[in-house]
């Protein structure tokens, strides 16, 4: 079986290598990154090119194709791809405004009688201001549009939300926040791998957003996670998905725009239940890392079964007992200023330990030395027989590794390890 990975980052990085333990899998992935070019073929694509892509598919014919990142989802890739004639994990464009507009998938949230928090839509500064007064703090300010993870600002500062605001509305043509009620208590992420109408869910992730130890600093794209989560409430995986999840397939359905991919659901546990912070098209990251690092089924059989209609009669997915944990190393300066250029050593000496060191923001010289390229660099991953261990290894890993100006947070799946986790925190 050939399969077609469209993206570049360390999420696409762990999809290649869950996927290269499937026998008779073959992975080629476009663009590609320096660590999965070392376990699988690679080929030169712009992937904000519908175009380029889909003559990419038609080049080599894969299997599957599966698509990582949000941007060429909600541009409508996949709709291109299946026109041409090919399978694709991955959901049509009309399907990915999930992600695309937050407005939208609080509509949809609405119709599906899917559990939120209350929440304006605004398009001028004087209109935020109001929502922001009407809710109070601490205020939270999300982009309507895509914004890499960055989009969103949580803040008790009455003016940084209304400048946070105004940047987004004058960010685009159409521009528009949505400003909601601050949801209480621990943050969850929970995938959930569709055919349009099953769904079947992934094993549950914590992931890190702050760049900062104890959450401070500004928000990022993820500094780490982990998985399981000891913490969380009896059931909670088949109540989300009975609650959230197969409610809104079963609307997007109803509406004729089956989901077809992986519905990713950021959900607060509060103490009024779970709420939906916001929906996600695709893999996440920092959580792909952990989540695939203990799935003991074929990735390949899953993805297949989706695209193809066939979610219920996959057998039961199997979950490797060991935790697992990912640190994200970034470079100087990230996330406000990231500064590329500096060499990386050390991977090899942290995979001979036992480490998982997936790239994102890594490129090649001309004297084949390995340099940072990007913000989020490496996502360093390790498992372990519970989480203190997991995180024993992955910070052993880390420590192996060096570069320039790294940085990194090192209270990844700390307070989960000590059980210092409560419902109700706001961490």
């Amino acid at each position: 079986m050939l399969i077609l990975v469209i993206g570049q980052g360390a999420r696409e990085h762990a999809i290649t290598h869950t996927l290269q333990q499937d026998l008779n899998v073959e992975v080629i992935c476009a663009p590609g990154n320096p660590g999965i070019a070392q376990i699988a073929k690679i080929a030169s694509v712009d992937i904000n090119d519908i175009s380029a892509v889909v003559e990419l598919a038609k080049k080599h014919n894969p299997d599957l194709v599966v698509i990582g990142p949000e941007a060429p989802l909600v541009a409508g890739l996949g709709d291109e791809l299946r026109s041409a004639g090919f399978l694709v994990f991955g959901p049509s464009k009309a399907a990915a405004a999930l992600e695309g507009s937050k407005a939208f998938a609080k509509e949809i949230m609405q119709a599906a009688g899917v559990p939120t928090a209350d929440s304006k839509f605004c398009q001028t500064v004087p209109e935020a201001r109001a929502a922001l007064e009407l809710f109070g703090a601490p205020y939270v300010v999300k982009d309507d549009g895509l914004a890499a993870g960055k989009g969103v600002v949580v803040t008790d500062d009455f003016d940084a939300a209304v400048a946070h605001a105004m940047v987004c509305i004058d960010s685009r043509d159409g521009g528009a926040v949505v400003i909601e009620e601050f949801l209480d208590g621990p943050e969850v992420s929970l995938f959930g791998v569709s055919d349009g109408t099953t769904i079947v869910p992934l094993t549950p992730a914590q992931d890190f957003k702050r760049v900062g130890d104890n959450d401070q600093g500004p928000n990022t794209g993820g500094m780490g996670a982990y998985s399981p989560l000891p913490w969380a409430p009896e059931n909670f995986v088949a109540e989300v998905t009975k609650t959230i999840l197969q409610p809104m397939i079963i609307e997007m359905n109803r509406r004729g725009t089956p989901f077809v991919g992986l519905l990713f659901a950021g959900l607060a546990v509060t103490s009024r239940g779970v709420r939906v912070i916001e929906f996600n098209a695709r893999f996440g990251d920092p959580e792909t890392q952990v989540v695939l690092a203990r799935l003991n089924s074929s990735l390949s059989d899953l993805l297949m079964a989706a695209s193809s209609g066939k979610l219920s009669s996959l057998p039961e997915l199997q979950w490797k007992p060991e935790s697992a944990v990912t640190v994200v190393m970034a470079a100087k300066g990230y996330p406000d200023s990231p500064v590329s250029g500096a060499a990386i050593s050390g991977i090899d000496q942290a995979q001979n330990q036992g480490s998982l060191v997936y790239h994102a923001g890594t490129k090649i010289n001309e004297a084949d030395e390995l340099l940072v390229n990007g913000g989020r660099v490496l996502s360093v991953t390790a498992l372990g027989s519970d989480l203190a261990v997991a995180r024993t290894h992955a910070y052993a890993g880390v420590e192996r590794i060096r570069f320039d100006g790294e940085h990194h947070r090192s209270d990844i799946a700390l307070k989960a390890a000590l059980g210092e986790i409560r419902l109700g925190d706001h961490s």
